[in-house]
């Protein structure tokens, strides 16, 4: 699948750094981009999930590294943006992935706003915005400044668009990544630097399976009232964001694209009643 440099989606030149590449969506934009050439350095905590993602990308045909980084600790994204630069050259790509949200910043059924934690949410806070943008961004995108070269891929969420009931501090942490990603857009536009957000809606992962799935399997409260709001039907699958991943990544495919986010949802975000 690697391009030709006929292919507007050749990344054989690029090296593309994922940060919470470790995790579900973030390792299957990893397959995506080492499928299209681009060299891949996952970064994530987990040695042993990082290390199985590399195997899989090796074993496709693809050119891959785990480097170990904390996306809330600037001297190890600093460290790993080292070590990924030695090993493949300098980056061109970030795709920033980490994320997540925390059980006290969800409010249970019945529970009123003035409870939520604000511990929680400066939690959630930072580990989506600074950690999910603002960090790496510092880091990787000073080496793009210095190349005049380069795709930031922010992973937002349709909740950044529209708030979620429940989730609150979740919503606002990505609609914060959502302002940033324009921010920066703006700032670098004319240094060669293009910074874009993805939107996933609902798939199925590590951090939200339990609030979409009962333990038979079957979809829970929650997941039945998301599949009856989303007009396909179902939870969107990892590898249905490697189109947009690729596309953003590709300085070719997407040259006058930045700014921009590109939501991947089953129609979540167009139905009302």
């Amino acid at each position: 699948m690697t391009g030709t440099t006929n292919n507007l989606f050749d990344l054989s030149n690029d090296t593309a750094v994922i940060i919470g590449g470790t995790g579900v969506l973030g390792g299957a934009m990893a397959d995506a981009l080492a499928a299209y050439g681009a060299r891949v350095a996952v970064l994530g905590r987990s040695e042993k999930r990082g290390n199985a993602r590399v195997e899989q990308i090796q074993a496709a045909g693809g050119t891959a590294l785990f480097q170990s980084a904390d996306a809330l600790n600037s001297e190890s994204l600093l460290t790993a943006r080292d070590a990924v630069n030695e090993a493949f050259g300098a980056v061109s790509i970030l795709v920033s992935a980490a994320g997540g949200n925390h059980p006290d910043a969800t409010l249970p059924p019945g529970h009123d706003f003035c409870e939520l934690s604000r511990d929680a949410w400066n939690h959630v806070f930072d580990l989506n915005l600074v950690g999910g943008s603002l960090l790496p961004a510092q880091v990787f995108g000073e080496t793009m400044l210095e190349k005049g070269r380069g795709s930031i891929i922010n992973i937002a969420s349709m909740a950044g668009m529209v708030p979620l009931s429940r989730v609150v501090a979740y919503s606002a942490a990505k609609a914060a990544v959502l302002n940033l990603t324009q921010f920066l857009s703006r700032e670098w536009a004319t240094q060669g630097v293009r910074v874009n957000a993805i939107s996933p809606g609902f798939f199925p992962a590590e951090q939200n399976r339990a609030l979409l799935y009962n333990e038979d399997g079957g979809y829970s409260d929650r997941g039945k009232q998301i599949i009856g709001h989303t007009p396909m039907a179902r939870f969107g699958q990892a590898e249905e964001l490697a189109g947009a991943v690729v596309w953003l990544a590709s300085q070719r495919a997407s040259s006058f694209v930045t700014g921009q986010n590109i939501v991947v949802d089953g129609g979540f975000i167009s139905t009302t009643i």
